[in-house]
C-alpha cells in the first residue's frame, strides 16, 4: 500500500482526533494536511503501525496549536462554543469523520488541559492503552496513568447527566423550535428548566449576548426578542449537529445560526447553544 493510500485510510481518524483536541473543524483540517506533509517524507515500509505513528504526529501538532488557541480565546467577545458540524439528518459523513462528539461534550473537553485532553481522546475514544500514550507523548507510563486518571474524573463530573434518545432530542427539540417561531412566551417557559443556560457565539461580528444567559425567564425572553428580528429569507431546517439533533437558520443561502439543546429526562432543555459566528459557519452545507 502507498504513503497516500495509507494516509487515506487513517485520515477520517486523523480528523476526529484532531476535531476532539482543538474544536474547530478548520484546524483539524490545517492539521491533517500538515500530517500529511510530515507523513509524505516517511519511509513508511519501517513504520509497523501507521496508525499510531500518524496519531502521534496529530497529536503533537494539535497540542502545539491548542495552547496558541488558548491564547486567542483571552480576547474573544462574548462567550466561546466550538466550530459545528452540521449535516442532513439521513447523514452521517462528517460525523463519523468526528466521531459523533457532541458539542457538550467538546465543552467540557475544553476544560481540560491540552496534555489532558489528548490522553482522554486516545484512551477513551480512539482505544489506545497507556504504553502507547506514554510512547506517542514522550512520558512515563505512571505520568500518564495520572493525567488519564485526573482528565476521566474531570470528564464524569462535568458531562451532561442525561443523554435523551435521539428520536426524544428530535421531537423535544422540534416543539421547542415551533414554540419560540409561534412566539409564545408561556409555552417556551413551560419546556424550559428552572436553571437552563443560554450561550450564544457571535464572535462580536454579529448580533449575540455577551454573557451566558441563566433562568427560564430571561431565557425565554432572550429568545424571543431574537427571533423578532426580522432575518431575510429566513428559513428553518432540520439537521444534525455534531451527531445530535440540532436546528439551522439559514438567511437565503447563506447560515445565520445553529442551534442545539441538552434536555433533562423530563424533556425540559436545560442548555441552549447558539452559534451564530459567521467564520463558524463557512462549512455549513445544507441543501435540504
Amino acid at each position: 500500500m502507498s504513503a497516500l493510500e495509507l494516509f487515506e485510510e487513517h485520515r477520517p481518524v486523523l480528523f476526529g482526533l484532531a476535531y476532539r483536541m482543538l474544536s474547530s473543524a478548520a484546524d483539524a483540517e490545517d492539521i491533517v494536511q500538515d500530517t500529511w506533509l510530515r507523513w509524505s517524507t516517511v519511509d513508511t515500509a519501517s513504520v509497523a503501525h501507521p496508525r499510531a505513528y500518524l496519531c502521534r504526529i496529530v497529536t503533537h501538532l494539535a497540542i502545539n496549536r491548542a495552547q496558541s488557541a488558548a491564547v486567542r480565546r483571552e480576547s474573544y467577545v462574548g462567550p466561546w462554543l466550538p466550530e459545528p458540524l452540521v449535516t442532513a439528518p439521513d447523514s452521517s459523513a462528517e460525523v463519523e469523520r468526528a466521531e459523533a462528539v457532541s458539542l457538550a461534550m467538546l465543552v467540557v473537553l475544553e476544560t481540560l488541559s491540552p496534555l489532558e485532553r489528548a490522553v482522554f481522546v486516545l484512551k477513551e475514544v480512539f482505544g489506545f492503552q497507556h504504553p502507547e500514550i506514554a510512547g506517542m507523548l514522550d512520558r512515563s507510563e505512571a505520568s500518564v496513568r495520572q493525567v488519564a486518571s485526573r482528565a476521566r474524573r474531570h470528564v464524569r463530573d462535568r458531562r451532561p447527566r442525561y443523554d435523551a434518545p435521539a428520536a426524544v432530542r428530535r421531537r423535544a427539540t422540534d416543539e421547542f423550535l415551533a414554540a419560540c417561531v409561534g412566539g409564545d412566551l408561556n409555552r417556551v417557559l413551560a419546556m424550559l428548566a428552572p436553571e437552563v443556560t443560554a450561550w450564544t457565539d457571535g464572535g462580536g461580528k454579529i448580533r449575540a449576548a455577551l454573557r451566558p444567559i441563566t433562568g427560564a425567564d430571561k431565557v425565554a425572553r432572550w429568545l424571543l426578542g431574537i427571533l423578532a428580528t426580522p432575518i431575510p429569507d429566513a428559513r428553518v431546517h432540520d439537521v444534525l449537529v455534531n451527531g445530535e439533533p440540532g436546528t439551522l437558520l439559514t438567511s437565503g443561502a447563506r447560515p445565520d445560526s445553529v442551534a442545539c439543546c441538552d434536555f433533562h429526562e423530563d424533556g425540559t432543555v436545560s442548555a441552549i447553544r447558539l452559534i451564530r459566528n459567521p467564520d463558524k459557519l463557512t462549512r455549513v452545507r445544507y441543501a435540504g
